[in-house]
């Protein structure tokens, strides 16, 4: 990951920064104004903080962004696998009926340009996926739910059915979340992966000092790309651990639901030749 800020509130990617029709980040928990436990960028209206430094800290990314956005488009997760795109219907929706559609909603497709999708995360991994033929782009919040339902592997299949995406033209950003030495599970979450097909001896490792299994939910969800021909090398991972740089990133195991998150965002920019 490179800095976008000087002061390292805002993170971007190298695979992504070659393409000029592209703007994306991932915050810190730096250069913000919410107190406490949501200290200090959090963006996420769903959380508890007060709503005005939430709109404040929107601001401060929005303002620090080469291109503004016309407005950062946050779902409520609730870590399930439905994905909804971004288009003209939501476009000119009201902004109760936008708020009826943002509700369960664990992934955003669009090619609407100037419109950021974002995904909120505090240890659950952020996916910002790019058509680069299409021009489509998708944010997706895989935590070990999502992952373990294939949620990435379902966005993918949405992006082919509705804009012709094909796994080569992909260009695929996993996050910073919860790395697999710290990601220590119970029999029923290693039950659930093995039940539904995941490579096991991959994406798992049993610890003998802490008597459990841990999960890597970066080569979980790397699976499913590779799965959908995306190459190995069109996907970054950041290789970040939310819950070790929690200092740096907001994570909830430590933390509390009732705290910040790290906002991933991308978007397609004006200059982008499709449009």
């Amino acid at each position: 990951m490179i800095p976008l800020t000087e002061d390292r509130k805002m993170l971007g990617y190298e695979l992504l920064a070659s393409y000029p029709g592209i703007s994306c980040f991932v915050t810190t928990r730096h250069g913000g104004c919410s107190q406490g436990n949501y200290a200090s960028l959090n963006c996420t209206p769903y959380t508890g903080d007060e709503a005005e430094a939430v709109r404040r800290n929107q601001e401060i990314v929005c303002s620090s962004l080469p291109q503004r956005p016309q407005e950062l488009v946050i779902p409520f997760q609730t870590h399930g696998t439905k994905a909804l795109v971004i288009d003209g219907t939501y476009l000119h929706a009201t902004a109760e009926e936008r708020h009826s559609m943002l509700q369960g909603i664990d992934a955003l497709i669009t090619r609407e340009p100037g419109c950021c999708i974002c995904i909120s995360t505090a240890d659950c991994i952020p996916i910002l996926l790019y058509d680069r033929k299409n021009a489509v782009i998708a944010a997706v919040h895989a935590g070990w739910r999502g992952t373990v339902n294939y949620i990435l592997g379902h966005t993918l299949d949405k992006m082919r059915a509705r804009y012709g995406t094909e796994g080569k033209e992909v260009i695929a950003c996993i996050g910073p979340g919860i790395s697999l030495s710290a990601f220590e599970v119970g029999d029923e979450v290693y039950e659930a992966f093995r039940k539904n097909g995941f490579q096991m001896d991959y994406i798992s490792e049993w610890k003998p000092a802490t008597h459990k299994y841990h999960i890597d939910l970066w080569a979980a969800n790397r699976l499913q790309l590779l799965d959908f021909g995306v190459p190995s090398a069109q996907v970054e991972t950041a290789n970040i651990c939310t819950f070790t740089q929690y200092e740096e990133f907001f994570s909830a195991r430590r933390m509390g639901i009732k705290s910040g998150r790290i906002l991933s965002g991308i978007m397609l920019t004006h200059s982008n030749g499709l449009h």
